[in-house]
């Protein structure tokens, strides 16, 4: 492999599908120009099928948005949209409690609300970014209190519904990992003693508690002291999560002059992830799989889903960019050349999201509650970011 026309090759791929395809399908269909804030649920053609708003992708969009003007174009119609959107954000998205609702109505009423604190966590690094992108500091404050109450939410008994009655004690991997990514993210604009200390505990408690090595897996749940539950749900690995995970690590480590111990931990991470994620009989990441190596619970269990592609190729890359070793170059192509095989519609634009085990399209729709321009666009202004620093 020539490394540099490799990497110059995706730097331009990344970089042109993010200015003529995956920003102004969004820009075009997605944005609300009445009432502020994005439509996600869009169907294969971009048109509006449902007008439910979800919240967590209202701080998605603004991240994107920002975090793309920040490091590929400083176009002022992507600024213009994260402000729309957090304005929408601020105006419509949060109860009386402090808290933020997890849908809304096109004009702001609210609809539903979680016990999660994930639309807190896509708020604040859309806050965070912004600052960053319009030099306004007021947004960067705005988010670090975010964090701040975001943390109480998590500390403070009786704040948050608990997922399960008392007679199971568990705690789950993803809010420990999102907030990795949350901090740094409003590192980048504002200083704070508070951040750094929870990528600290956060990447503590991976290690000590999520990776179990006598499985090579990180679990999903495990008992309030790390124990392994040896039930349906306590032997989860979702690869796609762990190898989100990995990068998050990864980037961190990187701040940290590429420190050892964390590059070898998120090494270790995606390495176990992409063997147990990797489909060695039709390729591309895998949704879910028992570390027992029983039959998974989900139904969509064996389905190729759009974000655990997008989160390996952001993974393979700074793997490489920490080792130089050309296994994960290799891991980048696999992982790369399957994706852009099946997801992306030429006809149309952006990409399907649900496919088959098989790569073949289960429904065509761009977005939803769950899917909109998110995981795609910041893979892209990620990757192009990290094969511009990796050309000579």
């Amino acid at each position: 492999m020539n490394v540099t026309e490799y990497l110059q090759k995706w730097s331009v791929s990344y970089r042109d599908d993010m200015l003529g395809n995956i920003m102004p399908f969004w820009l075009k269909h997605g944005l609300d120009l009445r009432n502020g804030g994005v439509y996600t649920c869009l169907d294969r053609d971009g048109s509006l099928i449902d007008t439910t708003k979800s919240v967590w992708f209202q701080g998605r969009f603004a991240f994107t948005c920002s975090y793309a003007y920040n490091h590929i174009e400083q176009n002022p119609e992507w600024l213009a949209a994260a402000k729309s959107t957090i304005d929408f954000i601020e105006q419509h998205c949060f109860d009386s409690d402090g808290r933020m609702f997890f849908e809304v109505t096109a004009s702001g009423e609210p609809l539903r609300k979680r016990r999660y604190v994930f639309s807190e966590t896509f708020a604040a690094i859309a806050m965070a970014e912004y600052a960053i992108a319009s030099g306004e500091r007021e947004y960067a404050e705005k988010a670090l209190k975010l964090f701040k109450d975001i943390q109480r939410f998590l500390n403070t008994p009786g704040v948050l519904e608990p997922k399960y009655w008392n007679t199971v004690q568990s705690k789950g991997h993803s809010i420990v990992m999102i907030l990795i990514n949350t901090a740094s993210r409003i590192r980048a604009a504002i200083a704070d003693p508070a951040l750094d200390k929870q990528i600290d505990d956060s990447i503590a408690l991976l290690q000590k508690d999520f990776m179990h090595p006598e499985f090579n897996a990180l679990l999903e749940t495990v008992g309030s002291n790390g124990e392994f539950i040896d039930t349906i749900n306590g032997r989860i690995i979702n690869p796609g999560h762990c190898i989100e995970t990995s990068w998050f690590i990864l980037e961190e480590a990187k701040y940290r002059n590429w420190d050892k111990q964390l590059t070898d931990m998120a090494l270790t991470i995606l390495d176990w992830s992409w063997e147990w994620g990797w489909d060695k009989e039709y390729g591309g990441i895998i949704n879910f799989r028992d570390c027992r190596n029983l039959p998974p619970q989900d139904y969509a269990h064996d389905m190729k889903f759009w974000w655990p592609q997008t989160e390996a190729i952001i993974a393979s890359l700074y793997a490489y960019q920490a080792t130089k070793d050309e296994k994960y170059l290799a891991m980048h192509r696999q992982v790369s050349d399957w994706t852009y095989a099946h997801f992306p519609d030429h006809e149309f634009g952006e990409w399907y999201g649900y496919l088959h085990r098989d790569g073949t399209v289960s429904q065509p729709a761009k977005g939803n509650i769950f899917k909109g321009p998110f995981h795609i666009p910041r893979m892209m202004t990620k990757g192009y970011e990290l094969c511009r620093e990796l050309l000579p």
